[in-house]
């Protein structure tokens, strides 16, 4: 069976709900618009579902010039431009990397703030600010992701999951940039490099799952589900394992539709 590419997610704000696209253009560190806005305490570490689940509950949409966050809660809403003006810089953590941020409209973190219920502010990851990838793993650039610029999963993967699950659970649950569609379940766990249309991506790290996947990305609400399930048959030490981080090409463009190739 051919492989093709199924779906394309993009991810503006991190934590937060991404959004479908058709097509989207690659960069030095990923999708474009991909992870390149986070929410940070005031000693400017980052936010995400682990911390405060009701951010699973702000979905964002894309818009001719920017982009909508929505709360689901209640139908709230805020509009941002792909193009900031920022009021200043400062220093962020994801995890143990510090990056240069810009600081953004003071009302836009105040609507986060008010939202989630903690003071909170929206920062920006601008093109000067180059933050590496595990070293140990690809030598590339990333975003404001965990760690890596793209996550692939194959739907057969999320298929069979959902077969041993009582109920069965979206994508979203698991955030991916690019999912493939054909083939067999994880077969994405010994793939190394792979052609979607005329971009090549290694695949270099399988991603380690956390509570996230646990919680509802309508509602907020967690359960035990399906980290408990996975973990049955996908451990691997003390971590369940559930897609590959990635790496790839700094320019181009993939569309849903194009062909996938495993080349290694």
């Amino acid at each position: 069976m051919p492989f093709t590419l199924a779906s394309i997610l993009i991810h503006p704000v991190k934590s937060l709900g991404g959004f479908p696209v058709s097509e989207a253009r690659l960069t030095d560190r990923g999708l474009e618009h991909d992870r390149r806005w986070m929410l940070v305490n005031a000693e400017g570490v980052f936010v995400t579902q682990r911390e405060l689940p009701a951010m699973a509950c702000l979905h964002t949409a894309p818009r001719a010039d920017g982009f909508r966050v929505t709360d689901t809660r209640d139908g709230s809403t805020l509009d941002l431009p792909w193009t900031m003006a920022a009021t200043g810089t400062r220093m962020a953590s994801v995890w143990s990397d510090r990056v240069r941020t810009e600081t953004l409209d003071p009302a836009w973190s105040a609507w986060f703030t008010e939202r989630l219920g903690a003071p909170l502010a929206l920062v920006h990851m601008p093109d000067s600010t180059k933050r590496r990838t595990d070293g140990r793993y690809a030598d590339g650039l990333t975003s404001l992701s965990d760690g890596f610029p793209y996550l692939i999963v194959s739907q057969a993967s999320l298929d069979d999951l959902n077969e041993r699950l009582k109920e069965p659970v979206g994508m979203e649950r698991f955030r991916p940039n690019l999912v493939i569609a054909g083939g067999e379940a994880f077969q994405e766990d010994v793939w190394r490099t792979v052609c979607i249309g005329a971009a090549r991506f290694d695949l270099v790290k399988p991603c380690a799952r956390c509570t996230i996947i646990t919680t509802d990305q309508r509602t907020g609400a967690r359960d035990k589900e399906p980290l408990r399930t996975l973990a049955t048959f996908r451990s691997a030490g003390n971590k369940v394992l559930f897609g590959m981080n990635a790496v790839g090409d700094a320019d181009g463009a993939v569309r849903v539709g194009d062909s996938v190739t495993v080349i290694s």
